[in-house]
């Protein structure tokens, strides 16, 4: 284990700034790194009526920038090696406000969504800078299962949080202030970082060499054709559509080129072994399930409190606070049994996934016409601290993945848990919505006709309303029921399946991991000259 011992100090700010200060600045710029982006979903509807763009258009650019983001895992010690923290902090803040001035400013799709890739890369790059240098600071043994704790509270809070932030800017003024308020927050970032850093370096810098470019757009573009699928399926009808067959032709075209020139690159983007590691395929597939299990809150939800209880959307953003508060107590539960006690990998996946199923059952049982705002705390906030526990527990797993593929899973899990999750769970549960939703209809309709004395004098059109609305309610009500039957199965899976594993890994200096890239630069060069 490769622990840090000298007290803890960050060279990269002048020293006219206090030692307790100068984490606290990089922690503060690391808030706005998170808020920003290039698309803000949470004022997605004032977007799209703005811009005379569709709803899916804003979500097809919003999640092209968490595409962006995911792929750069893949690279970011060698931004690191590359590039000092000042420069990296000013070339992700200039770059973050262009790409923020960009999409404010463009009613085309091609442009927007090209920019909220951008937009991305620059976020996870400045994320990363600030992160980095802060890391002893957080965990002074570099041990991952605490580093993990405060990552993953931090995204999700900063993430419910920036829609908050965003709601309440656009319900005050317009939704454009909010791309004000972020270009302002990035100009403060980049005067500090004027004013307050220097180009310091404690190790000479490595070149951008021997990175597979190729390969990441060709990543990018197999990942963006998924999304698009998923995005625009029920727009375009799925496969009665030219458009969703191309989208798949080139996705699944992109894909196999890219597996193929992984056989032979001599270091891809993402090695094809990658994918073969048991912690890397089997969080995968994992999350696929826990995101189709809580879809309901990003379709289910928001059709209930709007169309059935008839909130607007401050209440609706207001529940946002209740996942945030559910995010910090998951949180501080695995710091404290996780990260401290090492309870194993299996029995934070099993309270996490208990967590889920307790936020299925609950809102089966109390789903209802009249239903008071308050009776809602209490299952999203389990649904809030059972995703953080399985966030946190899936991707300390990747440490158990070679440390020379271990930024690559870093980018594979991002696929399916930022990029495409939620869309796989959503497109899901839309089909199995409709079907269920048109056999409820047919079963409620049965009774109602002119022989029936109790609706004979009510108005067709608000007997058919109501009918709608009983459906629905049916509909929801059922497949909360199907999902905690399929959520009680996992677990049961997990229960015959012995594991004793613990997190006991620990991140090495990043010295010795520039080390081994500088070994690795030197033997490429030597190949490239043979």
């Amino acid at each position: 284990m490769d622990h840090h011992s000298g007290p803890f100090t960050i060279p990269d700010i002048r020293n006219f700034v206090p030692e307790k200060v100068k984490p606290w600045i990089l922690f503060n710029f690391f808030i706005i790194y998170q808020f920003s982006g290039g698309v803000y979903m949470a004022a997605v509807a004032e977007m799209s009526g703005s811009l005379a763009l569709m709803h899916e258009d804003i979500l097809m650019a919003g999640y092209a920038s968490l595409v962006g983001l995911g792929l750069t895992f893949t690279i970011m010690l060698r931004l690191k090696f590359r590039f000092s923290t000042k420069t990296s902090l000013l070339g992700s803040g200039v770059g973050l406000i262009a790409c923020n001035l960009i999409c404010m400013n463009t009613s085309s799709v091609p442009v927007l969504v090209a920019t909220c890739f951008v937009a991305g890369i620059f976020r996870m790059w400045g994320t990363f800078t600030c992160n980095s240098s802060i890391q002893l600071w957080v965990t002074p043994k570099r041990d991952m299962a605490v580093w993990f704790c405060y990552i993953q509270v931090c995204v999700q809070g900063f993430i419910y949080l920036s829609g908050l932030t965003t709601i309440y800017i656009a319900f005050l003024t317009k939704w454009e202030y909010m791309y004000w308020f972020i270009i302002g927050a990035q100009l403060c970032l980049i005067l500090i970082t004027f004013v307050t850093f220097r180009h310091y370096r404690h190790m000479p810098k490595l070149p951008l060499f021997g990175i597979d470019w190729l390969g990441a757009l060709l990543w990018g573009i197999t990942i963006l054709c998924v999304i698009f699928v998923l995005n625009y399926g029920e727009h375009y009808d799925w496969y009665q559509s030219t458009e969703i067959w191309m989208g798949t032709i080139f996705g699944l075209t992109a894909l196999a080129l890219n597996l193929w020139r992984a056989s032979f690159v001599r270091h891809p983007y993402i090695a094809n072994n990658t994918w073969l590691f048991r912690p890397v395929w089997l969080t995968f597939l994992l999350f696929i399930v826990v995101e189709i299990l809580i879809s309901p809150s990003g379709l289910f939800e928001r059709i209930y409190t709007e169309v059935i209880l008839g909130y607007d959307s401050l209440n609706l953003v207001s529940l946002n606070w209740v996942i945030v508060l559910g995010t910090v107590l998951g949180a501080v539960f695995a710091y404290q049994t996780f990260a401290l006690r090492k309870w194993t990998f299996k029995t934070m996946t099993l309270i996490g996934f208990l967590l889920i199923i307790g936020y299925l059952l609950v809102m089966y049982f109390i789903i209802d016409y009249n239903l008071p705002k308050e009776m809602l705390i209490f299952p999203i906030m389990l649904r809030g601290a059972g995703y953080i526990l399985i966030a946190i527990t899936f991707i300390t797993a990747l440490m158990e993945v070679p440390f020379s593929n271990f930024w690559q899973s870093l980018t594979v899990q991002s696929f399916i848990s930022a990029c495409c999750g939620a869309l796989v769970g959503e497109a899901f549960l839309t089909q199995v919505f409709k079907i269920v939703m048109k056999k409820n209809e047919m079963l409620l309709e049965a009774n109602l006709d002119n022989v029936n004395l109790i609706v004979r004098h009510i108005p067709v059109d608000t007997l058919y309303g109501k009918l709608q609305q009983q459906a629905v309610l049916v509909s929801m009500k059922e497949i909360y029921g199907w999902l905690c039957i399929a959520g009680l199965f996992c677990l049961m899976m997990f229960l015959l399946k012995e594991s004793s594993l613990r997190s006991h890994r620990f991140q090495p200096k990043f010295s010795t991991l520039r080390r081994n890239i500088k070994h690795q630069l030197k033997m490429d060069k030597i190949v490239t000259e043979d």
